[in-house]
């Protein structure tokens, strides 16, 4: 599992969500499959299912556009039935992009785009509520921990790095 996953991975389960990671859908008959989400986050209070597809590229090209396509379309054909929740399941889609480029569009392949900088500083926001004295992210979720950690000395940090460096204007997604 590489680092964005960890991270996903991380966020959601400190969320209250049930996460796997590179899970493989649509079993065929000579026990191949379909295809394999790379991070599918579930809520069982809201009935709420996150698929999260990260990249550290988005390519304008019709590879791309097809290889979220698959991804996104198994996930809506087959996360339905690995709940085994038929009725009132909410999917939500979107690819976690890594990469400076001016992203001018806001959906690829049937799911939302997030930039890595927008999703992180939506997690910077929500930890900057907790003290760390007051709550402390427990150590099993080391990525979400360092995350306040930063937020926490943020004031000493941020002159370190020169600056606040600017929105894509991709809004993270509601959870």
């Amino acid at each position: 599992m590489d680092y964005l996953e960890q991270l996903l991975r991380q966020w959601y389960e400190y969320q209250g969500y049930f996460v796997r990671s590179d899970l493989w859908v649509g079993l065929q008959s000579d026990g191949t499959y379909d295809c394999e989400l790379d991070i599918v986050a579930f809520h069982p209070v809201r009935r709420h299912v996150v698929h999260i597809e990260p990249s550290y590229e988005l390519l304008a090209s019709k590879d791309t556009e097809q290889h979220f396509q698959t991804k996104f379309d198994a996930g809506k054909k087959y996360l339905h039935r690995l709940f085994g929740l038929e009725d009132h399941l909410h999917i939500e889609q979107y690819a976690l992009i890594v990469g400076r480029q001016n992203v001018h569009w806001h959906t690829i392949g049937g799911g939302r785009i997030v930039m890595l900088s927008d999703f992180l500083s939506d997690i910077l926001q929500r930890l900057s509520g907790f003290g760390i004295a007051n709550s402390m992210i427990p150590e099993q979720w080391p990525l979400i921990l360092t995350l306040q950690w930063v937020s926490e000395y943020r004031g000493q940090i941020a002159p370190l790095l020169g600056g606040q460096p600017e929105s894509t204007g991709a809004s993270p997604p509601a959870r």
